[in-house]
């Protein structure tokens, strides 16, 4: 009716402490539970996958690896995050960029930390790069969920202002209702992204073909990536790039190329995915 305004719908934000338990100072955040969440189902899943032909690998090599990707995804995440995102703030206090615990870490940055992980690691243990990379990058996705609900019960990373009637109003978006971006990042980076990956895992010859999987993680993530960065607000110290772009969408294109360039080259035949044998040759006697 004339001379009424204009109801807008909002979704209340659950009143979610960031921070789980405290005992003194030491305080365990969501967050920061939601990478433990995320390592340690991943490194039980892709135990798992290697038990697979034609894979078959090492579980003490997995074991290990473990630790590596911890170091790969908080080194590479918050290098990246230091130089993608933040630059000239941690050029002007270098020590901040030890403090982790106060935020403000990428995913472009741990991917390459992860990857630069793998490389190192597969090299060392004589393990095939690519037949590893897949196991790797099916178990991706379960971090990757975790990791994005983390945020939204941190109240970051929130979306662009909204009239849809699922618009939540965020602590630290204003008073206006905004996409939870979050969520939608969860569901398709995490959730569908994962089940993807599954159904092409428990097929053979996918698995043969070594960099199939990792192709398509690359390309499933970076589209998801692209999408939801269209209703997500860009990092205030960066905002808009070129023709309303944001970071992230450069960030996340040149990963579709990669995935793309992995699936032409993908070998057809099986794949050869043993490790070779580290043990030293017995002594004559």
């Amino acid at each position: 009716m004339p001379g009424l305004e204009t109801m807008t719908f909002a979704i209340a934000f659950p009143n979610i402490d960031p921070v789980l338990v405290q005992f003194g100072p030491l305080m365990i955040r969501w967050y920061s539970l939601a990478y433990v969440a995320g390592l340690v189902p991943g490194w039980c899943y892709i135990r798992l996958l290697a038990k697979r032909p034609p894979a078959r690998l090492d579980a003490r090599d997995i074991d290990d690896f473990l630790v590596w990707a911890t170091l790969g995804v908080i080194l590479g995440g918050r290098l990246g995050y230091v130089l993608f995102y933040n630059g000239d703030y941690f050029l002007a206090n270098p020590l901040s960029v030890i403090e982790v615990w106060k935020g403000g870490m990428s995913f472009h940055g741990g991917l390459l930390g992860v990857i630069a992980a793998t490389l190192i690691f597969c090299r060392r243990r004589g393990i095939p790069l690519l037949v590893f990379g897949d196991l790797v990058a099916a178990a991706a996705p379960i971090g990757l969920f975790l990791g994005r609900l983390a945020n939204f019960v941190n109240g970051e990373l929130f979306g662009r202002v909204t009239d849809a009637p699922w618009g939540v109003v965020f602590p630290h978006g204003g008073p206006l209702p905004r996409h939870p971006s979050q969520l939608y990042e969860a569901l398709l980076e995490g959730a569908l992204l994962f089940v993807l990956l599954l159904v092409l895992a428990q097929r053979r010859k996918i698995r043969e073909r070594p960099g199939v999987l990792t192709g398509v993680f690359l390309i499933g993530y970076a589209a998801s990536r692209l999408v939801v960065e269209i209703f997500r607000q860009p990092d205030v110290q960066i905002g808009f790039l070129a023709w309303g772009s944001t970071m992230g969408q450069w960030l996340s294109a040149p990963m579709i190329l990669a995935g793309l360039l992995l699936l032409f080259t993908a070998r057809s035949k099986t794949a050869e995915t043993q490790p070779r044998d580290r043990r030293r040759p017995a002594e004559k006697v």
